[in-house]
């Protein structure tokens, strides 16, 4: 193996990049038209342009991969995770074309790749499964006679792919032709394949996966678990190890089971085998979800725990070495936790847009950034809201959750919403402080989580200062005997200041009949210190132009009074200073329906003149892999439709109006 081409983008290219040169190998990178100026391009020995924009037109074109590898003269090909890892057809493609696949033979996934093979594969293997249904009869009537004989709650799911996607909970009969018709499109679409499966569904399992490795030469070991409940849309967004739950005998009955799976199906390379736990009067049941035939999102995790670097294990194996450990020589240290930071708001609803700052925190011991972010990328609608994962390392868990809410506190990507500081409130829930985490924990607390993240008072005007003053300090010599009165939109609500520069770079600030006095230091490049009341605070603040006619501001802020795990928060502010009134909100906005993200326009589940009712599905937007459906805001009648199925709308545009 001398040179290596990556068939994927952002940070899981830039990893395999960074393991690969680290060995001596040379690195081909490829990209699509969006991603002609990424880091992953710039950062591998060479580079092929696929062309194209979506993933169907650049990642997903086998022919255009291998005529990369043609051109670039790479003798491998690793598929990082996502797109194409998990395609059989590929990697046969890929060792008939005469190139190392790094990755596990194709009649393995084949056997595994389907939901439905693998559970049967694992039944024959003793490994427990969920009673369900994956038949070859895929018509409605089939589906609801055994979800009769099953019995409710269920769980539908995509045969093919995962990430969440193809997924539905469906808790009676009414739901559950909806959900198998959503779930069909939603897998065609991200896997081209729409056969379904229901089994049934556990309410409040844990997510515990196994991460397994195996040779060309037999053998197969486990290097421990990962629990990966904290969920959106059924997709991670924390993954730690070891679980809270697991105790050793547990871990051993775990691996025990995702070895014998591997083995049974020939497996060679890494591969993560997923299980739900369920607990019962403190004994605990396990049940195969399915295996993943290649590396995981998550993998640094393990690699954090046990000091190991599985991407070079996938590299060595794909050319013929046999496992460097045997189980017994496997040892896990301390407590890892990981982040996704991802590119969406509170509500988990995806963005997109220009990053118009970024900052990692420092590099310390335990501490482990992935990313492919830097000041000047655009995040598009056309692949995952995933930016990157921060992974923390301790001797404790406390000590590790600790480590990596400090790490968020100190990352800055301003421009666009992130998740930022929601994941770092749910590391500060008790719930998952006290290892309790369970799948519904987002359902169950996700609005204290966000209520977490509300600003204080002083946050507020800490942000507005920061906004106001961010190109150019207050004055340091004379006095102003004038207040200057400012309207600031934050969120829903409207925030009236008088703001009077009192000399030196003094600022006494009025809102709410209180009276706030503070002193502001301009940094540069829109980073201010500002001490409000006596109380030190740091800000950052980016323009993004204007947004409704004003100009909006992202403001992270961090110290002063901010509650505990709370070390630095995200605002958002429209200047409505200079804006008529009416520019806060009026009639018009009670009747329309805007686009609250990048997508395309799947459905339309109303026609004009129709009378809906509040909470009615109204539209489906794809965007970022995964289906949203957007309901009706009120009662109303349709008046006018303003998009088409097909299209692609923008954040903003108008959807729907509604009659007056």
């Amino acid at each position: 193996m001398k040179k290596l081409l990556i068939a994927n983008r952002g940070e899981i290219a830039r990893r395999v990049i960074r393991t690969a040169h680290a060995m001596g190998i040379d690195t081909v990178a490829v990209y699509s038209d969006a991603d002609r100026d990424a880091l992953h391009v710039r950062e591998a020995t060479t580079a092929y342009a696929l062309g194209g924009l979506s993933a169907a037109d650049s990642y997903l074109r086998v022919d255009r991969l291998l005529a990369a590898a043609r051109a670039t003269g790479a003798d491998a090909l690793h598929p990082g995770y996502g797109f194409l890892s998990e395609d059989a057809a590929f990697a046969q493609a890929v060792v008939d074309a005469g190139l190392v696949w790094v990755g596990p033979p194709p009649a393995a996934i084949r056997a595994l790749g389907s939901k439905s093979g693998a559970k049967a594969l694992a039944l024959a293997h003793g490994v427990p499964c969920l009673p369900g249904y994956a038949g070859a009869d895929q018509s409605p009537e089939v589906f609801e006679a055994e979800a009769v004989r099953l019995g409710f709650p269920l769980m539908v799911k995509a045969v093919a792919g995962g990430g969440g996607r193809g997924m539905r909970l469906v808790t009676d009969m009414a739901q559950l032709r909806p959900a198998l018709h959503s779930a069909r499109s939603e897998a065609l679409a991200g896997f081209g394949n729409g056969d379904l499966l229901i089994e049934r569904a556990l309410l409040r399992p844990r997510h515990v996966e196994v991460q397994v490795f195996a040779d060309a030469h037999g053998h197969c070991i486990h290097l421990g678990e990962r629990d990966c409940s904290v969920q959106r849309w059924h997709q991670k967004i924390i993954e730690e190890a070891p679980s809270p739950a697991v105790s050793p005998a547990l871990r051993a009955d775990l691996g025990r089971c995702a070895v014998a799976l591997a083995l049974a199906a020939g497996y060679v390379g890494a591969g993560t085998v997923e299980f739900l736990l369920d607990e019962d009067a403190g004994v605990h049941t396990f049940f195969l979800m399915e295996m993943n035939t290649r590396l995981q999102v998550e993998h640094p995790v393990t690699e954090m725990l046990t000091g190991l670097d599985l991407v070079e294990w996938q590299l060595r194996i794909a050319r013929g070495e046999p496992l460097p450990l045997t189980q017994e020589q496997v040892r896990w240290q301390g407590h890892a936790i990981e982040v996704r930071l991802c590119a969406e708001d509170d509500n988990h609803t995806p963005h997109t847009g220009l990053v118009r700052h970024f900052s990692a925190p420092a590099a310390s011991p335990g501490l482990r950034f992935d990313h492919a972010l830097e000041t000047g990328c655009t995040v598009t609608p056309l692949y995952d809201a995933m930016m990157g994962k921060l992974i923390a390392h301790a001797p404790t868990r406390a000590e590790a959750i600790d480590r990596l809410g400090h790490a968020l506190a100190h990352t800055q990507v301003l421009g666009l919403p992130t998740n930022r500081a929601f994941l770092a409130s749910c590391l500060q829930h008790p719930v998952f402080r006290a290892g309790g985490a369970l799948i519904p924990f987002l359902a169950e607390h996700g609005a204290a989580v966000r209520a977490a993240l509300q600003p204080t008072p002083e946050a507020l005007v800490v942000a507005a200062l920061a906004a106001l003053y961010s190109n150019a300090a207050p004055a340091a010599a004379l006095p102003s005997p004038y207040a200057r009165s400012m309207r600031w939109r934050v969120g829903a609500n409207t925030l009236a200041l008088s703001v009077q520069e009192t000399g030196g770079g003094a600022v006494r600030v009025g809102m709410e009949q209180q009276t706030h006095v503070a002193q502001v230091h301009t940094l540069g490049a829109g980073m201010l210190r500002i001490t409000l009341n006596g109380v030190g605070w740091q800000a950052h603040a980016v323009v993004l132009g204007p947004t409704g006619g004003v100009p909006r501001w992202h403001v992270q802020v961090s110290g002063g009074s901010l509650p505990a795990g709370q070390a630095s928060q995200d605002l958002w502010l429209d200047d409505l200073s200079l804006a008529p009134r009416a520019a806060a909100g009026g009639a018009a906005a009670g009747r329309d329906l805007r686009a609250p993200f990048n997508g395309k326009l799947l459905a339309l589940h109303a026609q004009v003149g129709d009378t809906v009712a509040r909470g009615a599905p109204l539209l489906v937007i794809e965007s970022m892999k995964l289906e949203h459906t957007l309901a009706a805001p009120r009662d109303g009648t349709v008046d006018s439709l303003h998009v088409a199925v097909g299209q692609q709308v923008a954040p903003g545009q108008l959807l729907v109006t509604f009659v007056a």
